[in-house]
C-alpha cells in the first residue's frame, strides 16, 4: 500500500507499511500505480507520447530498485492480524483532583468540570490509594506517569502538595520512577505554583485558545467575563522561566475561529513555542461544531500553518507545534502505533472518589466504570473491550494509510459519534489525514529532499 500527495509542488510518495517516504519526479509519480498492474512493455506504451524511452526506463529501475529494498510496495506484516498482550500492567493514571471548575468552557465534555455528578475535591487518602494502585499494577515498568487533571485540579492545591512526595517516595521504594503533569485553565497559577511545578520538575499542559476574543468567547469565567488577559499573564510568567519538565500551550478551534492558524500564530506572538491546537469535538446541536461545509477551509488552514512553520524553521526560529510531530525513523513502538494511547488498559482515569474509568473523557458514563482504586479492576470485559479496540480491529482502519499514525483514532470520539469504538469519528479522520501529510512534508523539508 502507497499514499500519494503533492504539497506545493513536492510529489510525496509514503510507502505504509515500511514508513518509508520518497519525494519523486513526475515520471515516477505517474508510473507508480500502473507498476504493479501492468508489465513493462505496457507501461513503456502507456506513457510513450508524454516521457522519453530512457525517462521511462530509469523511473521502472528506480521503483524496482526501492521494491526490492523493501521501501515501496511491502507487505503488511499484521495482515493475519494482531494479538495486543494481556500482562495487565498500567502504566499511567488520570487523576482528577477536582470535579469543579472556576472558568465555565462552552465545549467542555466534562459539563463545567463535574462529569455529570456533583462537585468534590480529590481526598488525600484516596489519592495516596490511587498511587499505591499504580505502584501495585505497573509490573516491571520502571517509568509511570500521573496527570493532575480536573475540573480544574489546582483548585485542590493542596492535596496534590501531599500527594507529589508521597509519590515520589513510594516509587522509590519500588524501584521506579513518576513523571508528573498537571493540566490548568491559569487561573490559579500563581507564583507558589509555579515554583512548585519546577520544584518537582512537573510538565505543565496550560489551556489557552488562542486570540483574546477567540478565547474569551469559549473560555469565559463563571460571570460571564473573559479569562484571556489574566491566564496569558500567568503562563508567560511561567514559561520564561524555562520549566525543566516543558509546558504544552493547548487549546481547542471551533467553528468560531475557522482560520485558527492565525490562534496559533498568536500564541507565537506571545512567546510561546509548544503547541497545541484541537479541533473540537461536538455534536451538531451546538453552534461551534463543524459543519461538512467547513472542511475545505480547515484543511487550507492547516496548509497556511505549514508553510509558516517552514519559513520559521528555515529562519532558525522553529515552532513546535505539537499535531506536526511524527517520527518517521520508526515511530512510537509497535503496540502504541497500533492501539494508540492505551486507554482502558495501560492508562486509566482515577475519579475523585477513587472510581476507574477506561480514561477523562469516559468518566461518569456508569457503563464505563471498571473498579476502584482500593479494590481494584472488577470488570475486565471492558477492559478486554479497549486492549481489542485496535486497528486490525476497525474495518476502517485496516486499508488505510494513516493508520499507523492515528492509530485509529480516540476511542471516546469514536463512541460519541458512533456508539461504537471500531467506527471511528470521520471528520477527525479527515482532519488527521492532513495534519500527517503537512508533517511528512515538514520534514522532508527539514531533511533537505526537496
Amino acid at each position: 500500500m502507497i499514499h500519494k500527495f503533492k504539497f506545493d509542488g513536492v510529489r510525496i510518495v509514503l510507502d505504509v507499511h515500511s514508513g518509508s517516504v520518497h519525494v519523486v519526479d513526475e515520471v515516477v509519480w505517474d508510473i507508480l500505480e500502473e507498476y504493479q498492474k501492468h508489465p513493462k512493455e505496457e507501461i513503456q506504451q502507456r506513457f510513450a507520447d508524454k516521457y522519453s524511452p530512457d525517462e521511462i526506463e530509469q523511473a521502472l529501475e528506480e521503483i524496482k530498485s526501492l521494491v526490492d529494498e523493501g521501501f515501496l510496495f511491502t507487505t503488511d506484516p499484521h495482515q493475519e492480524g494482531y494479538r495486543p498482550k494481556r500482562d495487565g500492567v498500567v502504566k499511567a493514571l488520570c487523576l482528577h483532583a477536582a470535579h469543579d471548575c472556576n472558568l465555565r468552557c462552552k465545549y467542555c465534555f466534562a459539563g463545567e468540570g463535574k462529569f455529570g455528578g456533583p462537585s468534590g475535591l480529590l481526598s488525600a487518602e484516596t489519592g495516596r490509594a490511587a498511587i499505591d494502585f499504580l505502584i501495585q499494577h505497573s509490573g516491571n515498568r520502571k517509568h509511570v506517569e500521573i496527570d493532575f487533571f480536573g475540573g480544574e485540579p489546582l483548585l485542590n492545591f493542596k492535596v496534590i502538595k501531599e500527594l507529589v512526595p508521597y509519590g515520589r517516595e513510594r516509587a522509590k521504594e519500588a524501584g521506579k520512577e513518576i513523571k508528573y503533569t498537571l493540566t490548568t485553565n491559569g487561573v490559579l497559577l500563581n507564583k507558589e505554583v509555579q515554583q512548585f511545578l519546577i520544584d518537582n520538575q512537573m510538565a505543565a499542559v496550560l489551556s489557552l485558545d488562542g486570540r483574546p476574543e477567540v478565547h474569551d468567547q469559549m473560555r469565559p469565567a463563571p460571570g460571564g467575563r473573559g479569562s484571556y488577559t489574566r491566564v496569558v499573564s500567568a503562563f508567560q510568567e511561567y514559561v520564561q522561566q524555562e520549566p525543566p519538565a516543558g509546558y504544552v500551550i493547548r487549546g481547542t478551534f471551533t467553528r468560531h475561529n475557522l482560520d485558527f492558524s492565525r490562534d496559533v500564530l498568536h500564541m507565537a506572538e506571545q512567546g510561546f513555542k509548544d503547541i497545541s491546537v484541537e479541533p473540537v469535538v461536538a455534536g451538531s446541536d451546538t453552534d461551534y461544531a463543524f459543519k461538512p461545509e467547513d472542511v475545505p477551509m480547515l484543511m487550507e488552514e492547516y496548509d497556511k500553518l505549514t508553510r509558516e512553520l517552514l519559513v520559521r524553521m528555515e529562519a532558525g526560529e522553529p515552532l513546535n507545534f505539537f499535531h506536526f510531530n511524527i517520527d518517521l525513523n520508526g515511530g512510537p513502538c509497535l503496540p502504541k502505533r497500533l492501539s494508540g494511547c492505551g486507554a482502558g488498559y495501560e492508562y486509566l482515569a482515577v475519579t475523585p472518589e477513587g472510581e476507574l474509568y477506561p480514561c477523562h473523557q469516559f468518566v461518569g458514563k456508569p457503563e464505563f466504570l471498571v473498579g476502584n482504586v482500593k479494590d481494584g479492576v472488577q470488570k475486565q470485559e471492558i477492559i478486554e473491550e479497549f486492549r481489542q479496540a485496535h486497528i486490525y480491529n476497525k474495518e476502517e482502519c485496516v486499508n488505510c494509510w494513516a493508520k499507523f499514525y492515528c492509530s485509529g483514532g480516540c476511542h471516546a470520539n469514536a463512541h460519541t459519534f458512533n456508539n461504537d469504538m471500531l467506527k471511528p469519528y470521520q471528520l477527525g479522520c479527515q482532519l488527521a489525514k492532513k495534519r500527517f501529510e503537512c508533517a511528512i512534508y515538514l520534514k522532508v523539508k527539514q531533511a533537505g529532499l526537496a
